[in-house]
């Protein structure tokens, strides 16, 4: 007999209930990994995090799916909006489930529910007088006989200092400054790409300036009792300081809810005015009772995630809907809002097709809990950052390979020795643990961290979290190993059951505290473990099960038989990731383009070597050959050749002897820092060289300047008339002594680079900061375990 779903979750009195939302992805393409990682991912990671804490959590998403863009996109595909609607929430609802996102409901907006709630919220508005009426002059297209909503136009966009010629007639992607169609420079209709001229409508307005006092008090008691992100804070304070504008809330569109009035049957109302009421109406979808969640605003709390140009809709729009209808709504309490997150150096672009979608990352064969842990530990949460594929590899490789699995793989596989060699799978009894030194070690580091990962958690800086996590492992790692176990195991079998207890109920502790990062990880570590994830995968403050992470040893009962562990992760090698670099650089069109002719090469290819070719004369072998040995002298100057090093200036000072060098103390990882002289005086302040991070070559023959021998050369970018200096910089979190890697060149650098070689001068014509200020070898960024290096402002300079 097939089981009954559960009843909707409702809020419980006496119990911390969190409604979470993540934007409401468009439906007008795939999501890419920026849009995962912007919302949806990270609204998964808190909503586990509050169940794993024993909370009454609600994760409710779904598809926007009215507006501009769905029937633009309906027009390029030739069908209607609502099957560009149901084709785009099938391929949305595939990718999420492949990410492991577990909503409780993930709907619509294009459903009977956002209809009513739409309309009741405006007739609402209407009766308090928050709305007027308005003449607007509007672009209309005399081709497509239509009035132009803000989507169906481009042009040069107006803002001084910003050149994008594509901007959209209601925001700009390059300045990010919202916009009026009639404001564009060379306006273009979208559709036929003539030009429009302006015509008199009437729209209904949302008077936001009358609503300014009520929204103030709002922002000024909630952005500090909810913990707002600095991002959101500083976006919102930047809308209020420009002061607020009445917004138009209509639209001359035929795909979407319709205003419940005469005059205006003709128009639907604005997307930004519908899609966050899509929030309420999903919720609506999923239980009738869905007014117990959005009118219950002392029982109920209200974390809403997006990415930063999502904010004034959450901060201004949504909430001054909502507080003109005067009725008691849950108004948000916390947002938590992303940066951008780039790829190899530009930009991911739905529109575009640009960087790796959520079909690219199954494609790659890299499994979920991998591509969430590096978009979880990269997550743009304070500044942009970038996607790599040498730092996708190196987090793989380093951290959750050698690191992580490592760690759980090499206890539970000598738990699961035979007897004699291990404990036949049986977790040994371990009296004495509390008074074992470096166990009562371990146990008060993992104790902090939990405190750490917990607050962390709590204040939704999820990065933190998975750090605070991932330091447990480190800890357990160093703890295994300095016990050197293998030979407690027969010389101190007492102290050894210590070790391996504690080391298995670390195990288990990981497990819970990676599950809303690495669901599927957790889940197969408990299968390792012998343990069901139903059962025992909870971390209640309640049940008292946060505070048993101070006694690790009693987390794995003595007796407990565990199962078969395998490994956990596997390696990505250089060749897979050159590979997928090639695959997914350009746009989607561009690989669509690059398909067809590699096709079209290798089957020319195939035929020319089906025909058999006679000899040249023993003068063009001979060129022939001299110019193989080219290619190969060519191939050996590999950048690999450079040690190139994160360092730190631990000290700088001025040259004794020369106005223009610094002598600097720079920790390279080495037993001592190494003595660095650099021509930097006049561009950059002695102040400003202190404890920096920069990037070091650290295997130039050394030189004597002035008289002081320098160890090695600190790189800095210049402009084109070297009028400009700046020093390369490696990312904050970046290990001091680490190696700085460049993707598809791998190999030992030389011993020393001496003059004669002319390796170093070969190399440096190629080194250069990209448009995008990343530090490169040719196209390639300069990487390292945290990221890419950087300069401040110098973009396309020479490196040196």
């Amino acid at each position: 007999m097939a089981s009954s779903s559960p009843p909707p979750k409702l809020p419980i009195p006496g119990r911390r209930n969190i409604l979470i939302t993540s934007a409401l992805p468009y439906v007008n393409n795939v999501p890419h990994l920026g849009n995962i990682i912007g919302c949806v991912l990270s609204a998964d990671v808190f909503a586990r995090y509050c169940r794993l804490r024993g909370y009454n959590a609600l994760y409710i998403c779904g598809t926007d799916e009215y507006g501009t863009a769905t029937e633009t996109k309906a027009m390029e595909e030739k069908c209607s909006p609502k099957e560009i609607c149901d084709k785009y929430h099938a391929i949305h609802s595939e990718v999420y489930k492949w990410f492991d996102i577990k909503f409780d409901k993930f709907g619509r907006t294009s459903s009977p529910q956002q209809t009513e709630i739409c309309q009741a919220i405006f007739h609402k508005l209407m009766e308090n007088n928050w709305l007027t009426e308005n003449t607007m002059q509007q672009l209309y297209c005399d081709t497509c006989q239509r009035f132009l909503a803000d989507r169906l136009v481009e042009g040069t966009c107006p803002i001084e200092g910003c050149t994008n010629k594509a901007a959209r007639g209601d925001q700009c992607d390059n300045c990010s400054h919202m916009l009026n169609p009639t404001e564009l420079i060379d306006p273009k209709c979208k559709a036929c790409k003539n030009t429009p001229h302006i015509r008199e409508t009437d729209h209904l307005f949302l008077d936001l300036p009358l609503l300014e006092d009520k929204l103030v008090n709002y922002i000024n008691d909630t952005s500090v009792a909810g913990m707002w992100s600095q991002n959101a804070i500083q976006a919102t304070n930047a809308w209020l300081k420009e002061g607020l504008k009445s917004r138009c809330i209509t639209r001359d569109l035929k795909w979407g809810v319709p205003v419940p009035i005469e005059k205006y049957k003709d128009k639907v109302f604005y997307v930004w005015f519908d899609a966050p009421i899509g929030y309420v109406s999903i919720t609506a979808s999923y239980t009738p009772e869905w007014e117990k969640w959005w009118k219950n605003p002392d029982n109920v709390e209200l974390f809403q995630f997006m990415g930063k140009d999502n904010v004034p809709f959450h901060t201004i729009m949504f909430p001054s809907t909502l507080l003109g209808t005067g009725e008691n709504w849950t108004m948000m309490k916390t947002i938590s809002v992303t940066e951008y997150l780039n790829y190899e150096g530009g930009k991911f672009s739905k529109s575009k097709g640009i960087g790796v979608f959520g079909n690219d990352a199954k494609d790659t064969n890299i499994p979920p809990e991998v591509w969430r842990y590096y978009l979880l530990m990269n997550r743009p949460e304070a500044s942009d950052t970038l996607f790599t594929w040498t730092d996708l590899q190196a987090k793989l490789n380093s951290e959750l390979l050698n690191n992580l699995g490592n760690f759980i793989n090499r206890v539970l596989s000598f738990i699961a020795k035979p007897a004699g060699a291990g404990y036949d799978s049986i977790i040994p009894d371990a009296p004495g643990a509390v008074s074992h030194p470096s166990t009562s070690d371990i146990a008060e580091k993992v104790s902090k961290s939990v405190e750490q990962y917990l607050d962390a958690m709590e204040k939704v800086k999820l990065k933190q979290g998975l750090k605070s996590a991932m330091g447990i492992s480190t800890d357990g790692n160093r703890y295994l190993q300095d016990s050197e176990f293998w030979k407690l195991y027969k010389d101190n079998p007492a102290n050894c059951a210590i070790v391996m207890k504690t080391s298995v109920g670390l195990v288990y502790l990981l497990a819970c505290l990676l599950e809303p990062f690495m669901p599927s990880f957790s889940k197969e570590v408990l299968r390792q473990l012998n343990l069901s994830p139903e059962e025992t995968l909870s971390f209640s403050e309640e049940k008292g099960e946060s505070a048993k992470a101070k006694t690790p040893w009693d987390l794995v009962p003595t007796g407990h038989k565990i199962g078969r562990p395998v490994p956990l992760f596997e390696e990505l090698k250089d060749e897979k990731v050159s590979k997928h670099r090639e695959t997914y650089a350009g746009s989607q069109a561009e690989r669509s383009s690059k398909a067809v002719a590699d096709a079209e090469a290798t089957k020319i290819a195939n035929q020319l070597n089906s025909i058999a070719l006679s000899g040249g004369s023993k003068k063009e072998q001979k060129k022939k050959s001299g110019n193989s040995k080219s290619k190969v002298a060519e191939a050996e100057l590999s950048v690999a050749k450079l040690e190139i090093r994160v360092g730190l200036i631990r000290k700088a000072e001025k040259h004794p002897d020369a106005d223009s060098l610094y002598v600097e103390e720079i920790d390279v990882g080495e037993e001592a820092p190494r003595t660095v002289v650099s021509g930097l005086v006049k561009y950059i302040p002695l102040e400003e060289m202190q404890n920096r991070k920069v990037c070091v070559l650290c295997n130039l023959k050394p030189v004597v300047m002035r008289g002081i021998k320098s160890h090695a050369m600190v790189l800095a970018a210049s402009n084109e008339d070297h009028t400009r200096v700046e020093l390369v910089e490696p990312p904050a979190d970046a290990a001091v002594g680490e190696r700085v890697t460049f993707a598809g060149h791998s190999g030992e650098p030389e011993a020393s680079l001496s003059g004669k070689s002319k390796v170093w001068e070969k190399l440096a014509a190629d080194l250069h900061s990209s448009g995008e200020l990343v530090a490169c070898y040719k196209d390639v960024p300069f990487m390292t375990s945290a990221g890419v290096c950087k300069v401040k402002t110098i973009a396309n300079g020479e490196i040196r």
